[in-house]
């Protein structure tokens, strides 16, 4: 796939690392001699984004005093990055199609049109899929992005990563903060394969860098507060059971009255006392349950 110009569609949690994969398909790629270029689609205002993206014209707003080259002209040759692909605006949406499909656009304010040679890495951690349905990103753009989609697995489910991240991330801060870390405490990776990791990867990181400042000797050590959920993911997320019937609460009902008079039926402390009913009831009662007295 690296080797190929396909556009990839990147998915997962934010803090799986979408951005570390698109640099790594970048740099597997034929284009790798040239520039990848990352724009952040969530944290570019939609009035503006247009213009990052395309560029713009001398005068094609007020405020453009001069003229500006835009990501996709500056990524030609190369690899653009689009993070939060989801958060493009619904009316921004058929120019980024446009380019997509013919390679081609016009500076915000121009008439020109610039061919380009870019391949394309979008990544997001919303559901697309539903947002097509809902009609808030089109189809066919959202088709022209998926050509091969990438899901990342959140930081919960592969558990077993989490000693091996743990000592790369100690192992870098330790040289940036020219620190000793030899070995990591047995509770501490006890405790942190524990937690759920709701930030992912980027929670991890910077939860190992802050105890690197804090330890003072060649074992890593992670203070049982910096932890918030140091309990197993089994424990706090039972698996869901099934409801009960309203058979099924009867029949554990009588079955209770019956062990409490000792199986004795009728009498003024039998089961069918016990239960405000008739003998004959509960006699009858106990042939629909299927209720048998033990050996």
């Amino acid at each position: 796939m690296a080797p190929t110009d396909s556009t990839v569609l990147i998915r997962g949690e934010t803090g799986t690392g979408k951005e570390l994969i698109a640099r790594a398909i970048h740099d597997l790629s034929r284009r790798r001699e040239r520039t990848l270029v990352k724009v952040n689609c969530a944290a570019i205002p939609t009035g503006l984004l247009e213009s990052e993206l395309f560029g713009h014209e001398k005068g094609a707003f007020t405020g453009a005093i001069a003229q500006k080259i835009g990501r996709f002209e500056l990524a030609d040759g190369g690899t653009l990055f689009l993070d939060e692909v989801g958060d493009i605006a619904p009316e921004l949406q058929p120019k980024l199609l446009r380019v997509l499909q013919e390679r081609e656009f016009e500076r915000l304010g121009g008439t020109r049109t610039h061919k380009v040679d870019v391949r394309i890495v979008a990544a997001t951690n919303a559901d697309l899929g539903a947002m097509v349905e809902d009609r808030r990103f089109r189809s066919d753009l959202y088709y022209r992005l998926n050509v091969f989609p990438i899901e990342l697995p959140s930081l919960r489910d592969r558990r077993e990563d989490i000693p091996a991240l743990v000592r790369y991330f100690a192992q870098t801060a330790a040289r940036r903060m020219n620190k000793h870390i030899e070995s990591i405490a047995a509770e501490t990776l006890d405790a942190l394969r524990a937690y759920d990791w709701p930030g992912n990867v980027r929670e991890l990181e910077n939860l190992v860098e802050r105890a690197v400042i804090l330890s003072d000797g060649p074992e890593l050590r992670v203070p049982p507060t910096q932890v918030r959920a140091a309990t197993p993911h089994a424990a706090r997320h039972p698996a869901p059971q099934p409801a009960a019937t309203l058979s099924d609460v009867e029949r554990s009902h009588i079955v209770r009255a019956l062990h409490d008079a000792s199986w004795v039926l009728g009498g003024k402390n039998g089961a069918a006392a016990r239960l405000g009913m008739k003998r004959t009831t509960l006699q009858s009662r106990l042939v629909k349950l299927g209720i048998q007295k033990p050996d």
